[in-house]
């Protein structure tokens, strides 16, 4: 962020005035071009992974009518195909074959190594992250921790990506799991001079993926949560992140919504993009939830879609994506039809106009209100 920018923020917390930055000072136009962004509906990234079944016709014609940017979860097609590599390159194809210019990304995780992918046959057991106890760091029961911090994992994780991206019609690759390198407890578990090792060994892996693939590729990392690792956006190689909590977890408070909200600029002014995950106030992980029917679920997510998107286009910049679902499969409303995208939108009008916690910023065939204190929020279609 510029000196001028940020003195702006402070005032801005000070008076209760302006929020954002003019539009015309970010430097975006790369961003722009690489994720294929409009303002012409509400850009949209669908992000899940459809497991058990093959997708069909209706669905992939649903996807390539619907989102700018596509990312395949893992064990996406892995049943039908064989592996998750397989399944991912199966669909980019057939999408791409209904819409040349929607943007596919690949899923591999950085930090946890997901079953599923054909790759694992080649990897070396001594790249498993050890604690201070020489024990394997788990994830969960069936899936162990990779150790960025060897040179030799740095290689084949970055190679995996590349082969695939080669073997496919993809257009880059979503990172998951960094924030999870950069918290505290790592360093309780592995010691300080290793965890420090590891997010600088995640740098380069990163970074070392970026020249392989080519600046022409995206690469979106999971992501940033409030004011926490933004560092992120300083890494060499990342194209993008995702704010995946948006108000959601335990970044449901005011302060946690206005930081995630502003991220979208201070990303902008580092000519980064932002995917923005937005919830319909429950999740895959509500079990109680999951116990409703799926069309009961679906209704509920059409009818709370209004407060996080208009916080999302008060906040938008160029090359912002929106993101909404309950989780991250088929069955968690990522292929829902939602109305309030379906509209036309136009790019915005003026200014964003800020008093308190309260927002208001027009487009061509919009006009958004929002307070983010109250949760109340309007959207007028024009």
């Amino acid at each position: 962020m510029t000196y001028r920018t940020c003195m702006l923020f402070v005032f801005l917390a000070a008076t209760g005035g302006w929020f954002l930055p003019a539009l015309a000072e970010a430097p975006t136009d790369r961003v722009v071009a690489l994720t294929g962004f409009s303002w012409d509906r509400v850009p949209l990234c669908i992000h899940f992974g459809k497991r058990s079944t093959d997708l069909t016709d209706a669905e992939l014609d649903f996807l390539a009518t619907h989102a700018g940017l596509i990312t395949l979860e893992k064990g996406h097609g892995a049943s039908v195909y064989g592996s998750t590599e397989a399944g991912i390159a199966n669909t980019a194809r057939r999408l791409k074959a209904r819409n040349p210019k929607v943007k596919v990304l690949f899923y591999f995780n950085a930090f946890i190594n997901w079953p599923g992918y054909d790759a694992f046959k080649t990897y070396r057991d001594e790249w498993t992250l050890r604690d201070r106890n020489g024990k394997i760091v788990y994830k969960s029961a069936r899936a162990s921790r990779p150790d960025p911090s060897q040179p030799a994992f740095r290689e084949w994780w970055s190679n995996v990506v590349a082969d695939e991206l080669k073997n496919a019609p993809l257009d880059g690759v979503f990172i998951d799991a960094l924030p999870q390198a950069l918290v505290p407890s790592l360093a309780r578990t592995v010691g300080k001079q290793k965890a420090e090792a590891i997010v600088a060994g995640l740098r380069e892996m990163i970074a070392l993926t970026k020249r392989k693939i080519g600046d022409d590729k995206i690469v979106l990392a999971n992501g940033t949560r409030g004011t926490d690792f933004r560092e992120i956006l300083d890494w060499e190689g990342i194209d993008g992140v995702m704010i995946e909590h948006f108000a959601e977890f335990s970044s449901d408070t005011p302060e946690a919504i206005l930081a995630d909200m502003e991220t979208l600029s201070i990303a902008a002014e580092k000519g980064k993009f932002v995917v923005l995950k937005g919830w319909p106030g429950f999740t895959w992980l509500d079990t109680d939830m999951m116990k409703r029917p799926y069309a009961e679920l679906a209704t509920l997510a059409r009818e709370r879609i209004t407060f996080p998107l208009a916080c999302f286009l008060v906040s938008a910049q160029p090359g912002s994506y929106f993101c909404y679902s309950w989780g991250y499969t088929d069955r968690h409303g990522t292929l829902e039809a939602y109305p309030e995208l379906e509209h036309p939108l136009g790019p915005p009008v003026g200014d964003v106009q800020r008093s308190g916690t309260t927002f208001r910023r027009e487009f061509r065939h919009a006009s958004v209100f929002v307070d983010v204190k109250t949760k109340e929020a309007r959207i007028n279609w024009k």
